[in-house]
C-alpha cells in the first residue's frame, strides 16, 4: 500500500517510518525544507528511541520524505495530516496547519482519497474538513469522492517507537463503511496479534483521544495533591502509591508524583477540552480543577527549593533535568522550566544539565542566564542544592558520596522521588522528596 504523511513530528515522523518498516510504501511530506533536509541524510530532528535506526533501515527504499505536497497527494490512496495543532490563549486548538494541509490535498486529487486525521483536533472538525475539501473540488469542477477518517495517535514521547508497532488499541472513526475494508487492510498486521480494534463515529474518535489523555492527566495531579497533603501528616506517599496501584480499577501508571505534567499534548489537550466546553456551553470543572492543580504544582516545587535555601539571592542550584519526562528532548510545557523561570527570578545562579534536551533550551530560551554542563557531576560542584527535575536513568544512579564531595551545601531535592530517602541521608545529604520526608 502506498501512504502519504503529512506533517514530520513525532507523530508524523514515527507514524511514517513504523508504516515502512511494516512493508509499506510511505512519503513523509513537510513544508520546513530544513527539516526535509535533514531527513534525506538520515538525520532525525527529534530525540527519540530507535527512530533513527527505523528511518536509516528504510530511507530510499519504501520510505522517502519530499516538500512537494502535489508529489504527495498523487502518490497515496491513504494521507494522513498528523501536523500540529497548538492551543491558542483562548484555549481553542489552531487548525492553520491543519487547514492549510487540507486545501492543499483537495486542490491537488485527482482521484479517490481516505484523508486520515491523525492531528489532535476537537469534536467536529472531521466534519468541518469534509465540506472544507467538498466546496474546494466542486469550485474547482472535480467530481471526485473522497472519506474522511478519524484515527487518533496513543504515542507516548520516549516510547513512541514501542507504542506504535505494539498499541494497546486502535481507534478509526468513519460516517460511513467504505473506508474501514482500507483502513483495515492498513492495519491487518496489528489485528491479527489480537489489537483490539475499535470503529466509532467520527466525533467519538475525535473525543477518545481528549478522554485518555485528559484521564492520565487527572491520576496524575490527583497523587500529587496527596503528596503534598503527605507532607502535612509524616505519610508516605510512595507506599499509597503502591497501595492503591494494586486496586485493579485504579493501576500502578502515573501515580508517581512529581513537579506535574508537561510536554506537547497534555496541557494542550487539556486546555483544548476547557475550550470544547465553552463551545457547547458546558464547563468542565474537573479538567479545569486538573489544570489549576497542575499549575500550582510547579510553585510548590519552587517553594520547596526557597523553603530549604531560605534566600535564593547568589545561590547556586544544580537543575539535573530539562525535558518535561525521560527519553525526549522535548522541552514543551516543561514543569523544570518554569521552577528555573522561578529561579532567576530570585536571582540564584542556575546551572542545569539534561542528556538529550539541553539544545533545545539553548535556541528557545536564549534569555536565560544559566549554566550549561556535559555532566551531572560538573553541574554539582559547588552547588548550594541538588534538584532532581527529570527522572532519566543515570539521574537514579548518582554516585552520592562523590557528590557529597562536590557540593558546597549537601541539599539534595529529589522532585522525581528517585532516591529512597535514608540513601541519601547517609551519604551526608539533607534530602527532601516529594510527599515523604
Amino acid at each position: 500500500m502506498n501512504i502519504s504523511i503529512i506533517g514530520t513530528g513525532y507523530v508524523g515522523l514515527v507514524t511514517g517510518a513504523g508504516f515502512a518498516d511494516l512493508g509499506m510504501n510511505v512519503l513523509c511530506m513537510d513544508t520546513d525544507e530544513h527539516k526535509i533536509s535533514q531527513l534525506k541524510q538520515c538525520s532525525i530532528p527529534i530525540y527519540e528511541p530507535l527512530l533513527e535506526e527505523i528511518v536509516k533501515n528504510n530511507f530510499g527504499k519504501n520510505l522517502n520524505f519530499t516538500t512537494d505536497i502535489k508529489e504527495a497527494v498523487e502518490y497515496s490512496e491513504i494521507i494522513f495530516i498528523a501536523v500540529g495543532t497548538p492551543t491558542m490563549d483562548d484555549n481553542t486548538a489552531d487548525l492553520k496547519n491543519l487547514y492549510q494541509a487540507v486545501r492543499s490535498i483537495a486542490t491537488h486529487m485527482d482521484s479517490y482519497k481516505i484523508i486520515v486525521d491523525k492531528s489532535t483536533v476537537p469534536v467536529g472538525t472531521a466534519k468541518c474538513v469534509k465540506k472544507e475539501i467538498s466546496q474546494i473540488l466542486y469550485e474547482n469542477r472535480k467530481n471526485i469522492s473522497f472519506d474522511v477518517v478519524s484515527n487518533p495517535e496513543f504515542l507516548r514521547e520516549g516510547n513512541a517507537v514501542e507504542d506504535f508497532f505494539k498499541p494497546e488499541r486502535i481507534v478509526i472513526g468513519s460516517d460511513n463503511n467504505a473506508p474501514l475494508d482500507i483502513m483495515k487492510k492498513l492495519y491487518e498486521s496489528f489485528i491479527s496479534r489480537g489489537i483490539p480494534l475499535l470503529t466509532t463515529n467520527l466525533e467519538t474518535a475525535e473525543m477518545i483521544k481528549y478522554a485518555s489523555n485528559a484521564f492520565l492527566a487527572a491520576k496524575i495531579s490527583f497523587i500529587n495533591e496527596i503528596a503534598n497533603m503527605c507532607e502535612y501528616c509524616n505519610a508516605d506517599v510512595g507506599m499509597i502509591s503502591k497501595a492503591i496501584g494494586l486496586d485493579s480499577r485504579i493501576g500502578s501508571k502515573f501515580l508517581n508524583p512529581g513537579p506535574g505534567f508537561g510536554g506537547s499534548c497534555f496541557p494542550k489537550d487539556l486546555k483544548a477540552l476547557v475550550g470544547i466546553g465553552k463551545k457547547i456551553g458546558y464547563a468542565p470543572k474537573l479538567i479545569n480543577s486538573v489544570i489549576a492543580v497542575n499549575e500550582n504544582q510547579k510553585k510548590l516545587m519552587f517553594r520547596k527549593i526557597k523553603k530549604a535555601l531560605g534566600s535564593l539571592e547568589n545561590k547556586n542550584i544544580t537543575v539535573l533535568g530539562l525535558a518535561f519526562k525521560a527519553e525526549t528532548d522535548d522541552i514543551r510545557e516543561s514543569p523544570p522550566i518554569t521552577i528555573i523561570e522561578m529561579l532567576i527570578r530570585e536571582k540564584a545562579n542556575v546551572k542545569v544539565y539534561d542528556p538529550k534536551a539541553m539544545l533545545n533550551m539553548k535556541n528557545l530560551y536564549r534569555s536565560f542566564n544559566i549554566e550549561y554542563f556535559e555532566d551531572a557531576y560538573s553541574a554539582c560542584a559547588g552547588t548550594d542544592c541538588i534538584v532532581i527535575a527529570t527522572e532519566w536513568k543515570e539521574f537514579s544512579c548518582l554516585e552520592l558520596q562523590r557528590l557529597q564531595q562536590l557540593v558546597r551545601t549537601p541539599l539534595f531535592i529529589d522532585l522525581r522521588n528517585l532516591y529512597e530517602p535514608e540513601s541519601v541521608k547517609k551519604s551526608g545529604f539533607i534530602y527532601q522528596g516529594v510527599g515523604r520526608k
